[in-house]
């Protein structure tokens, strides 16, 4: 079931493929994110402030991640096109150097972390008692990521190579654990101590750990999906160069992304303190669930993109990556009008007891995401057209705009010259959002019709031919 193989991919119907390669991967990014849901409904019993400084931190462990997530973004795109052409000790290679460089960079965040986590957390002055929760959580995180790092370098050669089914169990395995270890490890149980906020991360660490030593021995032993070559394993200078090549706009998309997510959380948290924050990690943590569909979608769309452009079929690449916007603008803005209708219980699910002024800027908050859900679908989707050709520094650029050109300036206006306080930087996101939606796909369709995919398509031959 949910089979789909190489040859599927480059010659088989668009719509089955891409709900193939897209349905274990929605299922597995929701798995993650109730992970996440799930450490935040138990925080919230801890405390108040133990949920706003997840919330503080939450754009500081994205700009880890997104640190790391270049280097994902390059494996990816390097596994899909040479497994589309057949060379298999090629994606195996861009494996282990994926490997080499993602564990690497994550020792330098934890090393960054342990050091001045208190110091960043402190910038946005949200008080003693935030500080120094989300201090412990962000170091603790940056372990278990590192962790994690191990298990995503292998699953994403899985998901290049055409099976998102087995990161899917694997995947399974390793949240179902964190889950169940979450209220042992934050409140105590019998001999086991209760750690606090740090709990969460050290259940999410111990899940980790088991999904990658499950992961590693699939792709090494496995017969199916993906197979790791062990005579891939050897230092290549050329192969990291290539891999930074094409992963590096990803960072600077990401970077740019972040660092635009930690300005905008400064501002919520100087118009409108504690309960903001609260507000806005409860949007964040549910337009994480939203997205998900979207993001699975680009990450299908990228390996069908790639494995056709390595099959040298660009037109049908470029099919695929509408036929993926299309079902991500009109799924997620489904899901937006639901979210207007019910905000109050969505805000009480995730804070039991929520009341007052939090409780308003959560409602408010939900409501003014939901207007902006399809561009989300839109803007996930149509990046994997131009990721999958290897044209990463178009994301890049279009992320910069949509942070930096509108997303802080409107955020900054809306509070301070406006005086509409937190509601702001919230209405600043759903206008960033939707201003990236439309300029994305006009620039698609621009690009396309002057021969992205194909140019692409031939730069893929001509790699393979020089190996």
């Amino acid at each position: 079931m949910l089979d789909v193989s190489s040859e599927e991919i480059t010659d088989g119907p668009l719509g089955r493929a891409l709900a193939f390669l897209s349905l274990p991967i929605v299922a597995q990014q929701l798995a993650v994110t109730a992970q996440s849901i799930v450490d935040v409904l138990w925080l919230g019993r801890l405390s108040g402030e133990a949920v706003a400084a997840v919330g503080l931190v939450a754009p500081l462990i994205g700009l880890m991640m997104a640190l790391v997530g270049g280097v994902f973004t390059g494996e990816h795109v390097l596994v899909s096109q040479r497994v589309g052409n057949d060379d298999e000790r090629g994606a195996s290679r861009a494996v282990f150097h994926a490997l080499v460089a993602g564990v690497a960079v994550m020792l330098v965040m934890v090393a960054v972390t342990t050091a001045f986590g208190r110091p960043l957390a402190g910038l946005f002055d949200p008080g003693r008692e935030v500080v120094g929760l989300a201090a412990t959580y962000l170091a603790a995180m940056a372990g278990a990521y590192t962790i994690s790092t191990v298990s995503d370098v292998f699953e994403y050669g899985f998901i290049g190579a055409g099976d998102s089914r087995t990161p899917l169990f694997v995947n399974l395995l390793s949240i179902a654990i964190s889950i169940g270890l979450d209220p042992v490890l934050i409140f105590g149980y019998g001999p086991i101590p209760g750690f606090g906020i740090a709990g969460a991360a050290y259940a999410t660490a111990i899940g980790f750990g088991v999904g990658a030593v499950v992961m590693v021995a699939a792709a090494v032993w496995a017969d199916r999906g993906f197979t790791f070559h062990l005579d891939a394993v050897s230092l290549d200078i050329a192969e990291f160069r290539e891999l930074v090549g094409v992963g590096a706009p990803k960072v600077g998309q990401g970077v740019a992304r972040q660092v635009a997510r930690l300005v905008v959380v400064a501002i919520v948290s100087v118009t409108g303190g504690a309960a903001a924050l609260t507000a806005y990690t409860i949007g964040a943590r549910v337009a994480t669930v939203v997205f998900v569909p979207a993001a699975a979608i680009g990450s299908a769309g990228t390996t069908l993109v790639g494995q056709n452009l390595g099959a040298d079929k660009p037109a049908r690449a470029t099919r695929a990556t509408w036929l993926g916007v299309g079902v991500g603008a009109v799924g997620l803005g489904a899901i937006g009008i639901v979210q207007y209708l019910f905000p109050t219980a969505v805000a009480t699910l995730f804070v039991p007891g929520i009341e007052g002024q939090a409780l308003a800027l959560s409602v408010a908050y939900l409501q003014i995401l939901a207007f902006g859900y399809w561009a989300l679908g839109t803007i996930w989707t149509v990046e994997a057209g131009f990721n999958g050709a290897g044209r990463t520094d178009v994301s890049m650029y279009a992320t910069m705009l949509q942070y930096w050109a509108v997303r802080v300036p409107v955020a900054a206006v809306g509070a301070f010259v406006l005086g509409w306080g937190a509601l702001g930087p919230f209405w600043a996101v759903t206008i960033s959002n939707v201003v990236a939606a439309v300029g994305l796909v006009g620039y698609f369709h621009y690009s396309t019709g002057d021969g992205l995919h194909e140019r692409a398509a031939e730069s893929a031959g001509e790699a393979a031919s020089a190996d």
